[in-house]
């Protein structure tokens, strides 16, 4: 049986990288599992998201549009989040050659 890789099957399907269907897909997919880390710290923390909106001062309302990824995240609102729930973030960048 021959495996394909999930890079050639994205390739194939939206395109390589640097098409803006392909990196439209990627930068959702990104937004996803950080929606997703957000709902998973808040909830190990006991925190509803009402005492999360308190803490990072923001309102509850963009909190749950996060979690559900409904929205645009700007860095300050992730740093203010990461904070509240007293998580620590880092970004990686890596420049194409």
């Amino acid at each position: 049986m021959k495996s394909i890789r999930l890079d050639d099957l994205k390739d194939a399907h939206l395109g390589k990288i640097g098409i803006p269907k392909r990196d439209a897909y990627e930068q959702e997919l990104k937004l996803e599992i950080l929606s997703e880390q957000i709902k998973q710290l808040r909830k190990e923390r006991k925190l509803s998201q009402e005492a999360l909106s308190q803490l990072a001062g923001i309102e509850k309302s963009q909190i749950s549009k996060i979690e559900e990824g409904m929205c645009n995240i700007t860095f300050e609102t992730i740093i203010k989040l990461f904070n509240a729930l007293k998580a620590q973030i880092n970004f990686s960048i890596y420049k194409e050659r």
